[in-house]
C-alpha cells in the first residue's frame, strides 16, 4: 500500500463499525466490561463497537475466529487469561498461538479469586487453613467453577506453594459451586470475586483471602494470599487484541481510545463495584504480561496434572 494511502487509512480509522468478539456467553463480568466499552467507544470515535458473543470450546471458537480475521482493526477479541494463558497447557490440540497469532492492544482489568469458607468451619484465616490442611492431608475439600478454571488453578498454585494436599470438587460454573458451599456440602471454595460479593456481605460465606496482588476494593477488609505467602498472585484477566499483522498505527489508535475510556470515572466505578481491578498497560506491556502469565500457568498445569472439563 503506498504510504499516502496508508496514512489516509490510518487517519480515517475507524470509518465503520468495529466488531468485538467475546469468548463468553452473555451475562457476567465481560458483559459489564463490553457494554461500557461499546457505549464509550461510540462516543469517542463516532463508530459502533458491536459486541459479538461466541462461546464454546473453552473460548477457542471466538479466539480462532479473530485469529483468522483480516488484520485491519475491525475485528477484535476481548480475550481472557483462560484463552491466552491457560488453554495452551490444558488442551493438546489448540489451533492458535497466543503470542504469535495476536497483536495485544490493551490490558483492561482483572478479577481476583477469593477463598471462602462455609461459616460452620472453624478456620478464620488462610494460615489456619494451611495448618489444618498440613495436619490432615487429602481430607479438606474445596469447590471451583470447573477443572482448569482460573479459580481451580489458583488453588493448585496455593497447594504447590504450601506443600498441602486438598481435594478438588469441580462444578460446571460458579452458580452450582457457590450453591453447594452455601448449603454446606463442600466446606471451601475458590471463585471469582464478582460472583460472591453479596454472599460475603450477608455473612453467608466467610472470606479468608483474595488472590490478587492488592486487597480488592470490593472486599477491602479481606487480606491477600500474598500477605501470608509473599509473591502469590492468581487472577483472571481481560484484554483487547487484534489479529497478528495489524498495523502498529491502528493498534496505537485503538489503545489510546481504550485508555481514554477506561480512565473515565464512570467506567472505573462500574468495574470496581463488580470486583474488577483496573490494570492498564501499553501494547508492549500487555505482551510482556501475557507471555509471563502463559509461562507461569503452563508450569502450574503441568505440575498439577490439571485438565480442562
Amino acid at each position: 500500500m503506498p504510504l499516502a494511502i496508508h496514512a489516509q487509512v490510518i487517519d480515517n480509522f475507524p470509518n465503520r463499525p468495529v466488531r468485538l468478539v467475546l469468548p463468553f456467553s452473555p451475562g457476567g463480568t465481560t458483559d459489564i466490561m463490553s457494554r461500557l466499552l461499546s457505549i464509550k467507544f461510540q462516543e469517542e470515535t463516532g463508530q459502533a463497537l458491536i459486541v459479538d458473543n461466541k462461546p464454546g470450546a473453552g473460548g477457542m471458537i471466538a479466539t480462532e475466529l479473530v485469529q483468522r480475521s483480516a488484520a485491519d482493526g475491525y475485528t477484535l477479541l476481548l480475550g481472557s487469561s483462560a484463552q491466552l494463558a491457560l488453554n495452551p497447557g490444558l488442551y493438546g490440540n489448540i489451533r492458535y498461538d497466543p503470542v504469535r497469532d495476536f497483536a495485544p492492544i490493551a490490558l483492561l482489568g482483572a478479577t481476583p479469586n477469593v477463598l471462602l469458607a462455609h461459616p460452620s468451619q472453624p478456620m478464620r484465616s488462610l494460615a489456619n487453613l494451611i495448618s489444618e490442611a498440613r495436619s490432615r492431608p487429602g481430607q479438606l475439600a474445596f469447590a471451583s467453577p470447573g477443572s482448569g478454571s482460573t479459580a481451580h488453578l489458583a488453588a493448585e498454585l496455593l497447594k504447590q506453594q504450601t506443600g498441602t494436599s486438598m481435594v478438588h470438587v469441580p462444578y460446571r460454573g460458579a452458580g452450582p459451586a457457590v450453591s453447594d458451599v452455601l448449603g454446606g456440602q463442600v466446606p471451601f471454595i475458590f471463585v471469582a470475586i464478582p460472583s460472591i460479593v453479596q454472599h460475603v456481605k450477608s455473612g453467608k460465606l466467610r472470606p479468608l483471602a483474595v488472590t490478587g496482588t492488592y486487597r480488592s476494593q470490593a472486599l477491602p477488609d479481606v487480606p491477600t494470599v500474598a500477605e501470608t505467602i509473599p509473591g502469590f498472585e492468581a487472577v483472571g484477566w481481560y484484554g483487547v487484541l487484534a489479529p497478528a499483522g495489524t498495523s502498529p498505527e491502528i493498534v496505537a489508535r485503538l489503545y489510546n481510545t481504550i485508555r481514554k475510556i477506561t480512565a473515565t470515572p464512570e467506567v472505573r466505578a462500574a468495574w470496581s463495584a463488580q470486583g474488577i481491578e483496573m490494570l492498564g498497560g501499553s501494547p508492549s506491556e500487555f505482551s510482556d504480561y501475557m507471555k509471563a502469565e502463559l509461562k507461569k500457568w503452563t508450569q502450574v498445569i503441568k505440575s498439577s496434572g490439571a485438565k480442562a472439563d
